[in-house]
């Protein structure tokens, strides 16, 4: 190690002719010393290793941990299979409706073998080194068996190809690496390849850190986020504007520690986020007002419960629809027309917004129609009142109250006839599949039309107050 600095320091403080600056040429020569540094030690460490595997095969002691290790992965096999068959989770495949809990203990199926398999080498492994003094090959099949179990809990777990095939290229590796280990001399090889830029020095490790902790950050926090708000949700004991709630603040509580996280693997110091987070004020003040105003929106309109999953929402401009997701700048309204409305939270702050399934999922609606003047008005409304009593979906009979029960009253008297409307009751909303006013409608023409009960339309009578002019029909007949 003293050679090595003599030699970098000698190269650093020696003459420089070319385009090149001193301190660049030092650096270079540094990064190339170490790399040859430890390319040495690494070959030398090789060839020690190969030297003891070949003074080991002629000795019983290896022979005697390689009938262990084939003994402890039949025997961990065995126990894999037949704790499978015990297991009444692993029985049946579940479903996407399934709790996420009964997910995850039918995919720890697969997981078993190199579980118990690690456990008991372990277990055999420190008996080994007690009782015969070696247990090298009991400690790289241990190895193997652990590279083993995280590449089934990659499989298992991440279903995206791409960032799976990420996981395995970064962490088996790295997991290979510190359990022989070699993975302090290549944290030193990195920590050697820097570059300094004026008070910053950027080094190899520092970057392969962020990658490397950045990916998996991301990829626990993914996952993290989506489990747990599954099981928040399908929490039955807790009503659904409280579990959104919890969900939303699970959310958020979740973004800041991966945040913190992070910052804290870039080797940011958190104590000097005092100067940005007074930045960070500053600009919510202006360019992120309306990004915090959604954000904080969100998180009011879950608490108030004023909207919730599910409800029908009419917003002021006239867009309609269900409430299917609190996001944390907007919310989504689905019509019925299959279309997605992507509506701010503020909106639901500063604005009137009508919820029509807030306390009771029950409404009520009108049918208007008009009819002659010679009508009995009377009788026709006790028909009409029967008729829209006898659609499924209408609230009717004695035990409703007699507010709820389907009416026909006298609107006003029309120029052509008198005007006539029918009101019913009925629960969720008149469109989709609860879509009644049409079918009442039709219901109400064809007993109008049994009854001989005449429906008016405008009629215009044209007189001719000039006796001079004549009008003459000139459509052509045809032959």
């Amino acid at each position: 190690m003293d050679t090595t600095n003599t030699n970098t320091l000698t190269i650093a403080t020696s003459p420089v002719t070319g385009a090149t600056s001193p301190v660049a040429d030092a650096v270079a020569t540094k990064n190339s010393v170490v790399l040859e540094t430890t390319g040495q030690s690494l070959m030398q460490t090789a060839q020690h290793y190969l030297e003891v595997a070949h003074q080991h095969l002629f000795m019983a002691d290896t022979y005697i941990q390689l009938g262990l290790i084939a003994g402890i992965y039949l025997l961990a096999y065995w126990l894999g299979s037949k704790l499978r068959k015990a297991s009444k989770f692993v029985d049946n495949q579940p479903d996407a409706k399934d709790h996420p809990i009964r997910r995850i203990t039918y995919r720890i199926d697969k997981m078993l073998f190199p579980l118990i398999a690690i456990i008991l080498l372990k277990v055999v492994s420190e008996f080994s080194a007690s009782v015969i003094g070696a247990n090298w090959i009991l400690d790289l099949a241990l190895t193997i068996a652990v590279l083993l179990f995280v590449n089934s809990v990659i499989n298992v777990c991440v279903s995206h190809p791409i960032l799976a095939n990420l996981l395995k290229w970064m962490m088996l590796p790295l997991l290979f690496l510190h359990m022989v280990g070699w993975l302090a001399g290549i944290i030193e090889v990195l920590q050697g390849l820097s570059l300094n830029l004026g008070n910053i020095e950027i080094s190899a490790y520092g970057l392969a850190r962020v990658l490397i902790f950045g990916t998996l950050l991301f990829w626990v926090g993914r996952a993290s986020n989506n489990v747990g708000q599954d099981i928040i949700r399908k929490q039955e004991s807790l009503d659904i504007r409280t579990r959104e709630v919890f969900a939303k603040l699970f959310e958020v509580a979740l973004v800041c520690v991966i945040a913190l996280l992070l910052l804290n693997v870039m080797g940011i110091n958190l104590t000097a986020l005092a100067v940005f987070g007074g930045a960070v004020g500053v600009g919510l003040g202006f360019g992120l007002q309306s990004i915090a105003s959604n954000f904080i929106s969100g998180i009011i309109i879950l608490l108030d419960r004023s909207v919730t999953i599910g409800d029908y929402i009419e917003m002021e401009d006239g867009q309609k629809g269900f409430v299917r997701h609190f996001k944390m700048r907007y919310t989504t309204l689905e019509t019925y027309d299959g279309k997605d409305i992507m509506v701010p939270n503020e909106k639901f702050i500063s604005s009137t917004f009508v919820n029509w399934s807030h306390k009771n999922p029950k409404q009520r609606y009108r049918v208007d129609f008009s009819v002659a003047y010679q009508t009995d008005i009377r009788a026709m409304v006790e028909i009409i009142k029967d008729v829209v009593a006898e659609h499924p979906q209408v609230l009717s009979g004695d035990e409703y109250p007699i507010e709820e029960r389907p009416d026909c009253e006298i609107d006003s008297f029309g120029d052509s006839g008198v005007n006539v409307f029918v009101e019913f009751w009925m629960e969720g909303i008149d469109d989709g599949k609860n879509r009644v006013g049409g079918d009442l409608m039709l219901s109400i023409f064809e007993t109008l039309r049994e009854h001989n009960i005449s429906i008016p339309f405008p009629q215009r009578e044209v007189r001719v107050l000039n006796t001079d002019y004549t009008v003459t029909n000139t459509t052509k007949k045809n032959n």
